[in-house]
């Protein structure tokens, strides 16, 4: 497939420049997902430190083909990371840019296509690599007064707004944690439609809405409720269900309704 030509293509001009010392590839590649429509994650060692420097970043990136456009990756919290769009072919890469040190802690092993001198290889092999998951207690402390902000959005008619608000719970609640009950890694939604039971699907296009007062309303409703039955399957009994909140907000959301 054309991502696996362009990272050996990748892999020739690294191993040529003296100031790299490994490339790896991360992703969809290590699940053999890769298809017509995947990106390419590459992880490019350096003996010095360039994640963050953004110029020092573009010279690396422009080596490796035809580059159109780029920018750091500030907005998912890495600014080690360069966001790249490639032409001939038109192609999506991502390369995040790290020291030997910094290979040590990461959420995944990569699969190395050099290592200059072996080291690399023996620091994946001398530590472990952990996912980040949802912080149960961390969701519970927020989730309900998420609700009465959705609330109040849709009261005053803010629909768009409460659109945005009901996808961020889908990302950051209840994709995770349906992954979490189907025994996946928490990638937010990321293959739902594929990779969780055909119920728990179900449920959660439930929390789809139209542009209305109404849908809107069922949409959130049925967020509750999906909340409420994960929290019941997942979470331990050292979360602190937050009670008084969630009955104040539940009232208050009887008198949204009516």
């Amino acid at each position: 497939m054309f991502q696996q030509a362009f990272a050996a293509h990748a892999a020739i001009i690294a191993e040529d420049d003296a100031s790299i010392l490994g490339l790896a590839v991360a992703g969809s590649w290590l699940t053999q997902e890769l298809d017509e429509f995947s990106d390419l994650d590459l992880v490019l060692i350096t003996k010095e430190k360039v994640g963050g420097n953004k110029e020092q970043m573009l010279a690396y990136a422009n080596k490796f083909g035809k580059l159109l456009n780029a920018f750091t990756g500030e907005h998912v919290g890495e600014p080690r990371l360069l966001i790249c769009l490639y032409d001939a072919p038109l192609l999506h890469v991502d390369i995040k840019f790290i020291t030997a040190d910094e290979l040590k802690t990461r959420v995944e092993n990569p699969f190395l296509l050099f290592d200059r001198d072996g080291s690399l290889q023996q620091i994946i092999d001398s530590t472990s690599y952990q996912f980040p998951h949802p912080d149960h207690q961390w969701v519970e402390d927020r989730f309900w007064t998420w609700v009465h902000y959705a609330l109040l959005k849709i009261g005053r008619g803010e629909y768009m707004e409460a659109h945005d608000f009901l996808a961020f719970l889908r990302m950051i609640v209840f994709g995770p944690l349906l992954h979490i009950k189907n025994n996946n890694l928490p990638r937010g939604v990321r293959k739902v439609e594929t990779t969780i039971a055909e119920e728990d699907f179900q449920q959660l296009q439930q929390t789809l809405a139209t542009n209305n007062k109404a849908s809107l309303l069922a949409a959130l409703e049925q967020s509750v409720q999906l909340y409420r039955l994960l929290r019941n399957d997942l979470f331990t009994a050292a979360t602190v269900l937050q009670q008084q909140t969630e009955e104040a907000v539940m009232k208050y959301f009887e008198e949204i309704k009516k």
